[in-house]
């Protein structure tokens, strides 16, 4: 706990934890009239530096009134928690009083949690078998699971609409988030760092978040729009709470040194695979490049980067070069995972009325995407119905 001690101040008087969660600070703070006064302050001014450049004047009474709040320390220490329903708003109340270092880096922003299902990849016994086929069946005995990869598969294969053949990229973001948000790890990470020796396995498992609207420019008519500049990507992201936090929490967790043994400034390979599917449902969305295991990317280019060029390849190098978080997915290992929540794998049969349901649909038949039925039957076929589409996808 940090004893906060401001002299005739009741904002100090109260001891504040380090785990404290930003809407928690944020409540107290609104209850005293002069906090509350240059919160909403610095709200008007994050919300006008968003549309355009403030002002010398407008900027100089901002960092005033920052400098003022950096006296209510609950603001100053707070945390938000990664996954939770307000995320969103949490990242904007801890952005808010950080107006002056809204592109600041290798920040600690979430709190932190214990992992503990990984096992170093050598020490399980692979038998020859496709372990991102596996992945994928186990998920679908998961009804959580199951249901919500079934929920983003559809989500990044819809159509815009009928004349477009590009997708809703922003839909299927947030269909992504909201898997790995809500899907126990054991499961969601087994999908997206399955081990592979073989192209089959490799490329299954370059596909699982549907690459072709999630990670590449979505397809205008018949051509493909190239890629942006990396440098352009992560200005886009920096506007953005979620994806700026995402993006600072990931340079944290996998920020390289030669100094360690790992490869890695915090020795924590787990919270480095944590910071990087958190990037999946970006803008910044990184993923495979080819079947091999550690060869991941933006989808970007540094061409025309000019004088910047230096810049643009650190964020390259990011991923393609980044000795850390390539340990860390090296090292990736799942067992087998075991039931979540004392909840039962469902029984191989169904009940007769599912049954009855199911003998209607044919798993070589692609649903149509403009019925509302579609993720109700998706409920009923998780498995079969998902790697049709997927195989579709693999066939692109």
């Amino acid at each position: 706990m940090l004893l906060i001690g401001c002299k005739g101040n009741l904002w100090c008087s109260v001891p504040v934890s380090a785990s404290l969660d930003c809407l928690v600070a944020e409540q107290g703070c609104i209850q005293e009239q002069s906090c509350m006064g240059l919160y909403r302050l610095l709200e008007y001014c994050a919300a006008e530096e968003a549309v355009s450049p403030l002002s010398s004047d407008a900027r100089l009474e901002c960092l005033e009134a920052q400098n003022a709040l950096q006296h209510y320390r609950p603001l100053q220490v707070c945390k938000c928690q990664r996954g939770s329903r307000r995320e969103e708003h949490c990242l904007r109340v801890y952005w808010t009083v950080r107006f002056k270092h809204r592109n600041v880096t290798y920040v600690v922003i979430f709190l932190t949690s214990v992992t503990r299902f990984f096992l170093p990849a050598s020490s399980l016994s692979v038998d020859g078998q496709n372990q991102c086929l596996k992945a994928a069946q186990d998920c679908g005995l998961y009804e959580k699971c199951g249901s919500l990869r079934s929920e983003y598969v559809v989500a990044c294969t819809k159509r815009a609409t009928v004349s477009d053949n590009s997708c809703n990229r922003q839909k299927c973001h947030k269909a992504l988030r909201r898997f790995l948000e809500r899907v126990p790890e054991e499961y969601s990470f087994a999908l997206l760092f399955c081990p592979c020796s073989d192209t089959l396995c490799g490329e299954r498992r370059r596909k699982t978040i549907v690459p072709s609207c999630s990670y590449e420019e979505n397809v205008r008519g018949e051509e493909r729009v190239g890629k942006p500049n990396c440098l352009s990507l992560q200005n886009y992201c920096s506007r953005d709470e979620l994806c700026r936090s995402r993006f600072a929490d990931f340079q944290h967790n996998c920020q390289p040194s030669p100094l360690s043994a790992s490869g890695c400034m915090r020795d924590s390979r787990a919270m480095c695979l944590k910071a990087y599917a958190g990037l999946i449902g970006t803008i910044m969305t990184p993923n495979y490049v080819s079947n091999s295991s550690t060869e991941v990317s933006q989808w970007c280019t540094c061409e025309g980067s000019g004088n910047e060029w230096q810049g643009c390849q650190r964020i390259l190098h990011m991923f393609n070069s980044n000795i850390c978080l390539r340990n860390a997915i090296s090292s990736m290992g799942v067992s087998a995972p075991p039931p979540v929540e004392n909840t039962a794998v469902p029984a191989s049969q169904p009940s007769p009325r599912v049954y009855q349901e199911r003998v209607h649909v044919s798993v070589n038949t692609l649903p149509e995407f403009n019925s509302v039925g579609v993720l109700r039957l998706l409920s009923l076929l998780p498995h079969a119905t998902v790697e049709v589409l997927l195989e579709a996808e693999l066939r692109s």
